[in-house]
């Protein structure tokens, strides 16, 4: 039996995967997680074969738990699931150490397949995602220039951002003006909402 960990922060999809998955004679549930700690803990209690994340969780991110699990548990195969099939997050989620990226909008049966494939050691990623990501190139973005964005995207202040980040209000302009250069944008919202848009933050 593939022994598969299941984190999905939605209660019914979460109920649903896990229904179906138990469905399959080769693949048993043994754990359910709505949050990135949970997933991590029974990762580390259970340790499954194959790891089943979505990316945005309450408490985190999906692809920071494969990165985690890729360093305390190296046997365990991560599969990304996830509606968010944007270039960025399939780019980050294989420097994570995931092993496969699939979106929801698919049919279980391929997802049963993929969990087979990604367990004998092969790497399964949606094709349409594979090609835009490929087209898309690299997140152009440094990891400064990221986290100065993504506390920029809800609207705050020059003063606040600085005082949050512990950087001084000129350094926060210049990672801002990067970051708008960069992603071809007129102004921090925009570039926000661009690199979101790319999976980049």
């Amino acid at each position: 039996m593939i022994r598969l960990l299941l984190a999905e922060d939605q209660g019914m999809m979460r109920g649903a995967l896990a229904l179906l998955l138990n469905l399959e004679p080769d693949i048993e549930v043994v754990a359910e997680a709505g949050t990135t700690a949970e997933a991590v803990a029974a990762a580390l209690r259970l340790r499954p074969d194959v790891a089943l994340l979505d990316i945005e969780m309450p408490d985190g991110s999906g692809l920071d738990t494969a990165a985690t699990l890729r360093e305390k548990l190296p046997r365990c195969r991560v599969l990304i699931l996830t509606t968010f099939g944007r270039p960025g997050y399939l780019r980050r989620a294989m420097e994570a150490g995931a092993a496969g990226f699939l979106v929801k909008d698919g049919p279980v049966e391929e997802l049963a397949v993929a969990v087979r494939r990604v367990l004998a050691g092969e790497r399964v990623i949606d094709p349409t995602l594979a090609a835009a990501a490929l087209s898309a190139g690299p997140n152009p973005l440094t990891d400064r220039e990221r986290h100065v964005l993504a506390a920029a995207a809800d609207g705050a202040t020059i003063a606040d951002i600085a005082a949050r980040l512990h950087l001084s209000e000129s350094t926060v302009r210049n990672y801002l003006s990067a970051a708008i250069g960069k992603t071809g944008t007129r102004n921090r919202i925009e570039a926000a909402l661009s690199a979101r848009a790319n999976g980049w933050l």
